[in-house]
């Protein structure tokens, strides 16, 4: 008996330096997290027991609600049509070109939601390639496709920007799986169908569950794509939280459905976590040899072929568009505008350090993207920091654990637009106040990216043996000498993917940053959405040229990201 006690009491000794660390996340967490989302409950409250009438509420609610789990749901139906056929492909056949797709596949999901709206507006937009070229062929006077400001351009970007998902979570499960299994179930006489409906889908059940989760979850929470390919007609609970507190200051009313946004939210991050829990019992790492074969028949080559085609066409056109319309002009050279000139010109990226009307409210573009590199680097040492305490914390063998885990994952189900007005209700007066305190949009993307960061520091700090730091300490080296020379030279490759990840995640974020950023202060996905909301050649042509920046920077960093095979997407 006093031989347990006295075993759990080191035990307890040898935890306290971790939870006392650990403790560091948790305060971030209670003042820039708790806080926040407290408030928002209050407002809401407070609405419900105001003097508005239940029934004048509910449709106020209804409408936006029943539209966001609407679209999402059709978004994420079309999503996995092409995504779990896809996943197949990857997993389980070898093809030309396979490893750059997989970049390219990858590329969308971390690219800014505001870059994948300007991608499809210069391909199918009024201005668009696809309607320029139909236009010219046929010549027209009118745009035939109008698809901007329609449901189907909506669902269109969402597939294009979820895709991966589906590649990713079910692909990585299933390049996993045994494929001697399926080989026993064909040689007694089962068919295809029935191998993958009694042997396959059963084993891959948490996966698909993870990837319609998660996909359902980021298009649930949309906000970009909505407001700038939806229009004015299509409001989701995320685009209804903007506008009533910025457009209409109705803070209570935002405050309100802020609040039944993240009890759905937060559900559905509940269900993925304990499904990606069980994942990972089901399924062991395998030898891609094992599983991984050329297309032998017809029929296989005909499908990787078409898929790829079709991944093409949706996930590299918008962003080829894109990067074209940015290095173009199009003038008219009739009266009837039948007659279309093309020329190439850098003016659209010359004129982002100019200040044409010489405006005294002037911000050049170059300003936004000096301050979205400012507060993505900010960002980045504050989620290193952090990611890296919590996963120290992580790496206990204790109960406490899995609640730790739940309270860092809980961000991932909260909108940044949820979390921008949580912070207008909470930081507005000194000495932290949302018009002077600077570090308040770092702050809000470092709780943005967190998770992912946790995600792919705490494995690699988990896989370090105990007697590489145990025989150190008993050679007399300091804890510092064994984290400099031990754990960092480990840690350095999921430092350099946590710190990317971060990193990119922070320019490109747009919800909160509508809440926070100051006029004078834009940051490049604000810039773009101001120069898409006005009209002129020049602004549009402006706005493709910053998000072909913007686009560059991320597309570099997912590739350094997969050519070092550092931790990723993949493991999250």
């Amino acid at each position: 008996m006093n031989f347990n006690h006295e075993k759990m009491r080191k035990t307890s000794f040898k935890y306290l330096p971790k939870i006392l660390l650990g403790l560091i996340p948790i305060i971030f967490f209670v003042i820039f997290y708790f806080l926040p989302v407290s408030a928002i409950f209050t407002r809401a409250i407070e609405l419900a027991s105001n003097q508005i009438k239940l029934d004048q509420l509910i449709p106020r609610i209804w409408q936006p609600l029943r539209f966001s789990v609407w679209q999402a749901f059709l978004s994420t139906f079309f999503t996995a049509l092409l995504g779990i056929p896809a996943a197949y492909i990857f997993a389980r056949f070898k093809f030309p070109g396979k490893s750059l797709m997989r970049i390219i596949t990858t590329i969308p999901f971390i690219m800014p939601t505001v870059v994948v709206a300007a991608g499809f507006n210069a391909f199918i937009g009024p201005n668009g390639w696809l309607n320029v070229f139909l236009m010219k062929i046929f010549n027209l006077g009118d745009p035939p496709i109008a698809i901007i400001n329609t449901l189907a351009a909506i669902i269109l970007a969402h597939v294009f920007y979820n895709t991966t998902v589906f590649i990713r979570v079910i692909g990585g499960a299933w390049a996993q799986l045994d494929r001697k299994l399926e080989y026993a179930s064909g040689s007694l006489g089962a068919s295809r169908i029935k191998t993958f409906l009694k042997i396959t889908l059963p084993l891959l059940r948490p996966a698909f569950i993870s990837a319609f989760l998660l996909v359902f979850l980021f298009d649930f929470t949309s906000f970009a794509v909505i407001l700038m390919l939806g229009g004015p007609g299509f409001a989701t609970l995320e685009v209804e939280i903007y506008t009533q507190a910025l457009h209409l200051l109705n803070l209570p009313m935002a405050g309100l459905l802020s609040g039944i946004q993240l009890i759905f939210t937060l559900l559905l991050t509940s269900i993925y976590s304990w499904t990606n829990h069980g994942r990972i019992f089901q399924l062991t790492a395998r030898d891609p040899n094992e599983v991984e074969k050329k297309p032998d028949s017809l029929i296989e080559k005909l499908m990787i072929i078409s898929i790829i085609l079709l991944l093409s066409v949706i996930l590299i056109l918008p962003l080829l568009s894109l990067v074209i319309r940015s290095f173009t002009q199009i003038n008219s050279i009739s009266a009837e505008g039948e007659h279309l000139d093309f020329q190439f010109t850098l003016q659209y990226y010359q004129h982002l350090f100019v200040n044409e009307r010489q405006s005294i409210f002037y911000v050049p573009p170059v300003t936004a993207i000096q301050n979205s590199f400012v507060i993505g680097l900010i960002t980045v040492i504050f989620a290193l920091l952090l990611g890296y305490l919590a996963s120290r914390t992580l790496s206990m063998n204790t109960k406490f654990v899995r609640i730790y885990d739940a309270l860092l994952m809980l961000p991932l189900g909260t909108s940044a637009v949820t979390l921008g007005l949580g912070f207008l209700l909470v930081f507005n007066k000194p000495p932290i106040d949302v018009r002077s305190f600077p570090l308040l949009i770092p702050i809000a993307h470092t709780l943005v990216g967190l998770p992912f960061v946790i995600r792919i520091i705490q494995p690699a700090l988990v896989s370090i043996p105990e007697m590489y730091t145990q025989s150190a300490a008993l050679l007399g080296a300091s804890p510092w000498k064994i984290w400099l020379n031990i754990e960092l030279p480990i840690l350095s490759r999921a430092f350099v993917s946590a710190g990317i990840f971060a990193f990119t995640i922070s320019i490109g974020e747009f919800g909160a940053t509508t809440f926070l950023s100051r006029p004078d202060l834009p940051t490049i996905p604000i810039a773009i959405y101001r120069y898409l909301s006005q009209p002129g050649v020049m602004n549009y042509g402006q706005a493709m040229a910053m998000a072909t920046i913007l686009m560059v920077i991320c597309a570099m960093a997912i590739f350094l990201v997969e050519r070092l095979r550092l931790p990723g997407i993949s493991d999250f």
